[in-house]
């Protein structure tokens, strides 16, 4: 019983944190553009919309050494209560933040500022909701444990994006645009209120009290892992780049791809990217599970090989009509990238020790994240300039898969965090 409420409290925070991130990139494209930014060329907006979006990923990094410093210091469980916190508060103010045209400068300021917030609290998240499931894990499936958190990322893309739908349906435009919008960002605070009350109902992770109990704890973490362990952070960063630029391509920029460069509706795009989350929660477990056995590094290698190889197919073939357009995003992001995702949080978290596995896992992974988030902004330059050109997009998506595959050549393949404890830490 209590490692079953352990995996739902490392998932339920994750659904929560990942549903208020995303419900942020969905907004932008339906609201943000003219309620925060109007402008007369609407690209212009788009633009400036998406600084914001970015602007979330590069603050994750701050998120990774603060919360990083916590959860290696004090402990995971306080960690990831203050991310809960950090993450439904910002959300709940932009439900009920002004707008440009009522107080002017202002409104876009604020919004950049709780974005900001919104980056620094799921840059401690991912991490520590990770370790809560990795360090409870026994030999054997500690594969399938780190999976579960990751699913967090296909239900709370699904809630954030249905939750806006659905409260455009319930509503006028003009309604909608007038108050609908908020009303998903304010539920949030009664479902981080849920997260909360299961996360203080568990212990702290067996691996970080045996630290504690030994009296090894980092005095200042971070400056432990550059010292000790600052080339598997390198690891981590490159091992991310190239999956990570798809990743926020086919979960959040697709919307904006396929309705305003390549004529589909929105129900249409959204579908396709529902089935996507869909099939990845298919995926993840059922990999999670298969990597304890045949390594995960073989499965993260074979993900990104079949990854480059259907870059350019991916965008050719959404260009063909909707069947290709959902037939290529359950592929590529329902099964492909689902794959290299299943493993990715327990692969990187076992090249660091107990001792600085908050600090190193976290800031690897955001560095990588904080890279690819501004993405979108590239992609609004290069579609305007170059359009929807499958050979630009997928050669771009191949020239960071390819930076990916040649860090896994220098990637230890490491079947459970035994390994880790084994290293020299200081």
């Amino acid at each position: 019983m209590k490692k079953s409420r352990v995996l739902l409290a490392s998932l339920v925070g994750s659904v929560i944190e990942w549903y208020d991130f995303y419900l942020y990139g969905t907004a932008t494209g339906l609201v943000f553009t003219s309620l925060f930014f109007p402008n007369h060329d609407p690209a212009i907006s788009l633009l400036l919309a998406f600084v914001t979006f970015g602007a979330g990923y590069a603050a994750r990094p701050i998120g990774s050494i603060l919360f990083g410093h916590l959860g290696d210091r004090i402990g995971r469980k306080a960690a990831l209560i203050f991310t809960l916190v950090g993450m439904g508060g910002s959300s709940m103010l932009i439900g009920v933040l002004p707008t440009y045209e009522q107080v002017g400068l202002i409104g876009p300021i604020l919004l950049v500022i709780l974005r900001l917030i919104q980056g620094i609290a799921l840059g401690g998240e991912w991490g520590g909701a990770i370790l809560l499931a990795t360090e409870y894990a026994h030999k054997g499936v500690r594969g399938l444990y780190g999976s579960i958190p990751q699913l967090g990322v296909p239900i709370g893309l699904v809630a954030g994006s249905f939750s806006l739908t659905i409260i455009n349906y319930l509503t006028t435009d003009s309604q909608f645009i007038a108050w609908g919008w908020r009303i998903p960002f304010l539920l949030s605070g009664v479902l981080i209120v849920i997260a909360i009350w299961i996360r203080k109902g568990i212990e702290e992770t067996p691996d970080f009290q045996q630290q504690k109990d030994s009296g090894d704890i980092a005095r200042v973490p971070i400056i432990e892992t550059f010292r000790h362990d600052w080339r598997n952070v390198v690891r981590a960063i490159g091992l991310k780049i190239g999956d990570g630029y798809f990743n926020v391509f086919i979960m959040s920029f697709i919307l904006v791809y396929a309705t305003t460069y390549l004529g589909y509706s929105r129900e249409t795009a959204l579908g396709a990217l529902t089935v996507g989350c869909a099939t990845m929660l298919l995926t993840i477990p059922i990999v999670g599970y298969l990597s304890d056995f045949i390594g995960r590094k073989v499965i993260y290698v074979g993900g990104l090989i079949l990854m480059f190889l259907l870059a350019v197919p991916y965008f050719s073939m959404i260009n063909k009509g909707s069947a290709w357009l959902y037939i290529m995003e359950v592929v590529v992001l329902g099964v492909v990238w689902g794959a290299i995702f299943a493993t990715q949080g327990t692969l990187f978290s076992e090249l660091f020790p107990a001792k600085v596995r908050y600090t190193g896992l976290s800031v690897g992974y955001q560095v990588a994240a904080a890279i690819v988030g501004f993405g979108p902004m590239l992609w609004t330059t290069m579609a305007e300039s170059y359009g929807p050109s499958p050979w630009v997009f997928g050669g771009f998506m191949m020239a960071g898969l390819v930076l990916s595959l040649v860090f896994c050549l220098f990637t230890p393949s490491v079947r459970t965090s035994a390994h880790s404890e084994k290293r020299k830490t200081a």
